[in-house]
């Protein structure tokens, strides 16, 4: 399942020559947490939970559920992903995880930053907590309008830093009006599909 994780989001069009030469798709396992590790989702209010019915409804209380760990959600609306390079010191420093779930890019694309500028801070947002001793998982956002797709530069950031990647469940969430509560954000049952899916993906991963 990881395997086919990991290849959502890989563009056939412009990342051929990664999944030929790296192997967009390869399975990339994940250190086996203990109980008492810390699991931190890191991200904007889809990581929040905003939309949803209630706060148990977001997808990390979801997936701690389905896991049964506690998984800290690090969620603020709004959030760019520049404003999240600086906040994350932070983060880290007071629960000192050892996973953390990155998802974030959406509002980026909402004010029109620069692509480039956008994977940059991801990247170097995952290094940073590589380099704290975290495993990273990455989660591709899809751009906020009619016809985009989840951008490339998610599935190239996943394999230069070889991570996990998850980047199809946001963009069928986020294309699916039933599992929307509003243009932009998931509802409790779009929360949940997310939430599974990340639980799959660390069990194939060996991580829980």
């Amino acid at each position: 399942m990881l395997r086919h994780a990991h290849r959502r989001g890989c563009s056939a069009w412009t990342l051929g020559l990664f999944a030929l030469l790296f192997g967009c798709g390869r399975e990339i396992p994940l250190p086996k947490l203990a109980p008492s590790d810390v699991i931190v989702a890191f991200g904007d209010s889809l990581t929040a939970g905003s939309g949803a019915d209630a706060p148990g409804d977001a997808y990390p209380a979801v997936l701690g559920r389905l896991i049964g760990r506690e998984v800290i959600n690090s969620g603020v609306p709004g959030e760019t992903s520049a404003e999240g390079l600086q906040r994350l010191p932070a983060v880290l420093d007071k629960h000192r995880p050892k996973l953390v779930l990155l998802c974030l890019g959406g509002n980026d694309t909402l004010q029109r930053v620069n692509p480039k500028q956008t994977a940059d801070n991801l990247k170097t947002i995952a290094r940073m907590a590589k380099e704290r001793g975290a495993a990273v998982v990455l989660i591709g956002v899809p751009d906020r309008n009619l016809f985009g797709g989840v951008p490339d530069y998610y599935a190239e950031i996943a394999t230069a830093l070889d991570l996990p990647y998850e980047g199809e469940v946001m963009n069928e969430v986020l294309r699916d009006p039933a599992l929307k509560s509003d243009h932009v954000h998931a509802n409790s049952a779009g929360y949940r599909r997310i939430g599974e899916r990340l639980a799959v993906l660390l069990k194939d991963a060996g991580a829980v």
